[in-house]
């Protein structure tokens, strides 16, 4: 459903997908659910994060798109997601079936855009907040069904498909239903960010053959950086505006966005700033006056909740992928295909991380990151925290 479909109670917006998040944490109240086992330091990341990002929220002004009301919305959409997630999802058959109703929700979204892409109609703009015509650019029909831009419409696509290779052994055809729906969607909506991010996943999941190794791997990405950062003229990140592969990228704004944001780092480092349009005064279109486009997930919790808003976002996605190898390490003796499975929730997280370097997730594409990051958690409790013994953890081919 796209954000059009609702209810407004003066500042507050209600589209369906909150109203889903308000029924499950009704469901969690009336059947008295809780995460199972203790909190993790995932969980009490999150908290921590989300009263920071509130509390940053009354050094704002109050202006849309800023200000208690806007920072409660944000933390409702992620905070919330990640818990229902962690409560209903304990342990690998919980995720393989979740995983596999997306697979199936995405087809006809995939349809749809495709349709859109040959008549250049969007269907979903009869529920409202979407264009009836589709977006062109540079010739190219953009699909963006129910989403509110194409590049989130393909990113949702593009990012699900490292999660649909976990189940590819228990459902090979709803997996490949789940695939190709995301390839779809990736391909409709022709833009160059959803592509590198099924690239991303992809080269994550090919580096399965090579998961012992992955520690050099490390050591040798930071050794490349830095000499690119000696070598080159401009920070290594500017390699980014090289790449367009759907025509009319705009990869230097988005390595212009990042140069700006340091230079500026006084004005939003603590409590974040309202005014980012003198950053880039003749770049991008901004639906809020005061600011610029803001094509980066990390800068935008910057703006939000100033650096440490940021900082602590980061920490969360680190732990979570230091988790996948720990317990990857714990699984030495396990079905192979589980082991599998949990490297393609690190792909899929991995695919996240990049995507986030160009894209700013807003609308529904906020709760497939979150979701990822909570699959993680939930494995890792399940795996270490749980009081049953380790052998009663597993799932059986």
């Amino acid at each position: 459903m796209t954000l059009g479909q609702g209810i407004v109670l003066g500042p507050i917006h209600l589209p369906i997908f909150r109203m889903l998040i308000l029924v499950g944490i009704l469901r969690v109240q009336v059947m008295g659910e809780r995460i199972s086992g203790d909190a993790n330091r995932l969980d009490k990341l999150m908290i921590v994060w989300a009263i920071w990002i509130f509390l940053a929220s009354f050094f704002h002004d109050g202006s849309p798109g800023s200000g208690p009301v806007y920072a409660s919305g944000v933390i409702f959409n992620i905070t919330l997601v990640y818990y229902l997630v962690r409560i209903w999802c304990s342990d690998l058959e919980d995720i393989y079936g979740l995983i596999g109703i997306i697979a199936i929700l995405l087809a006809p979204i995939a349809v749809e855009m495709i349709l859109e892409k040959l008549t250049g109609k969007n269907l979903f703009s009869v529920f409202g907040s979407v264009p009836e015509n589709a977006l062109i650019r540079e010739g190219k029909i953009r699909s963006q069904g129910p989403f509110t831009h194409p590049i989130l419409a393909g990113t949702v696509g593009a990012t699900c498909i490292p999660l649909f290779f976990s189940i590819l052994n228990r459902s090979k055809l709803i997996a490949v239903v789940g695939i190709v729906s995301g390839v779809c969607m990736m391909l409709a909506s022709a833009s160059s960010g959803p592509v590198m991010s099924l690239a991303a996943g992809i080269f994550a999941l090919a580096l399965w053959w090579m998961k012992d190794f992955m520690g050099a791997f490390r050591i040798v990405g930071v050794f490349m950086y830095l000499t690119l950062l000696v070598v080159m003229e401009r920070p290594p990140y500017y390699l980014i505006s090289k790449i367009d592969i759907s025509g009319g990228s705009t990869g230097w704004h988005r390595c212009f966005l990042i140069e700006q944001t340091f230079k500026y780092l006084s004005e939003w480092w603590l409590f974040g700033t309202d005014h980012t349009r003198h950053w880039m005064p003749f770049q991008g279109t901004a639906v809020l006056e005061n600011h610029t486009d803001v094509t980066n997930y990390y800068i935008g919790f910057g703006i939000i909740a100033g650096l440490p808003g940021m900082l602590i976002m980061i920490a969360i996605l680190t732990i979570s992928f230091k988790w996948v190898g720990k317990i990857l390490q714990s699984m030495a003796d396990d079905n192979q295909w589980d082991v599998f499975a949990i490297w393609c929730f690190g792909s899929g997280l991995f695919s996240h991380v990049v995507t986030g370097i160009s894209v700013a997730y807003f609308d529904q594409s906020v709760l497939f990151i979150w979701m990822n990051v909570a699959i993680i958690s939930s494995i890792y409790s399940r795996r270490f925290l749980n009081s049953e013994p380790a052998s009663s953890l597993r799932v059986e081919a």
